[in-house]
């Protein structure tokens, strides 16, 4: 399995708990295609460079997990299609 790191800018609007589930969601997409996430760290709202969807701050959380492949279409699906994620990113780390 490969070691991945996913950067996902919730809606800094969002209520704790909404994005305590949004990020638990993203989680259990991972275990359950048989990977194990490693670490979430939640950097907290901070500004964007620009505005995205009319919003300047976003809440910033980092995911790190190994997972086969597939794992990442399907999590990058998984954000596209949620409106509580404005931006979303996953990069191979190398080892």
């Amino acid at each position: 399995m490969q070691k991945y790191e996913m950067l996902i800018l919730l809606r800094s609007d969002m209520e704790e708990d909404a994005r305590e589930a949004e990020l638990k969601k993203y989680a259990d997409i991972v275990t359950s295609m048989g990977g194990n996430v490693e670490a979430l760290d939640k950097w907290g709202t901070k500004k964007t460079a620009y505005t995205i969807d009319y919003k300047s701050d976003a809440f910033y959380t980092l995911m790190t997990f190994k997972a086969p492949g597939k794992t990442i279409a399907e999590l990058d699906r998984v954000a596209g299609i949620s409106s509580a994620v404005l931006r979303r990113m996953i990069t191979k780390v190398e080892e």
